[in-house]
């Protein structure tokens, strides 16, 4: 490996010989996919295609992460998280689904907002794509503006956990959420440098699958 190789993902694009839809349901599709890894080498692979997710890392005055508690069928847990939510309303940014999600799950507005990371939840297996948020400066929405919550989500219970707390109990394999360990290690990283440095909330989604205009998006994905 070259010293000199700039560290950065970039897109890499290669022929895709056959692609067989195995399933199309009411968030996922699962595919098989046929491509060209090189000209010597052709390789099959299943892909499950996502819209992609948002979540917010949201932090109060006392230097407080919020943390909500919220049953996920296909692991049979209740899991601690952090305010998140699928990309499936067409066309809606990014941006605005983070604070509609926090929103919505949280009852809060926030006056500042950066990107804090961008991921890939499991590459080898899913195109799904998505970001983290830090939210701060915050206020409570107005009564009348608030959502009715419902399924999973009308059991949701809150926690305000200091910072460095919660950075313990992601290293103590109390937190198993993916999205809510990048939220707690992320902001406590930015916070040591006094959240200094941080990128703008909007754009920088070239890196999306669908964002990016390098693929179409399925016409199953759901929307509201």
């Amino acid at each position: 490996m070259s010293n000199n190789q700039q560290i950065i993902d970039a897109p890499s694009e290669r022929t895709i010989r056959t692609r067989t839809v195995k399933y199309s349901g009411y968030v996922i599709e699962t595919t098989v996919e046929e491509y060209e890894l090189n000209e010597n080498t052709v390789l099959t692979r299943d892909v499950v295609e996502m819209p992609g997710a948002v979540a917010v890392a949201v932090l109060n005055d006392n230097n407080e992460l919020l943390m909500l508690n919220q049953y996920r069928h296909p692991v049979r847990m209740n899991l601690w998280e952090v305010p998140a939510g699928l990309l499936d309303i067409d066309g809606e940014d990014p941006l605005v689904a983070a604070q509609r999600e926090l929103a919505e799950e949280a009852d809060l507005q926030a006056e500042t907002w950066n990107a804090l990371t961008d991921y890939f939840s499991s590459p080898g297996a899913t195109s799904e794509a998505g970001r983290v948020y830090l939210a701060r400066n915050l206020s409570e929405l107005p009564a009348e503006e608030r959502s009715e919550r419902t399924e999973e989500e009308a059991e949701m219970t809150y926690r305000w956990v200091p910072l460095a707390d919660a950075v313990q109990l992601v290293l103590g394999g109390k937190v198993h959420n993916a999205l809510a360990i990048q939220a707690v290690l992320a902001t406590y990283a930015a916070a040591q440098n006094n959240f200094e440095g941080l990128r703008p909330a909007e754009g920088g989604w070239e890196f999306h699958p669908y964002m990016g205009q390098r693929r179409e998006k399925p016409e199953n994905f759901r929307n509201h």
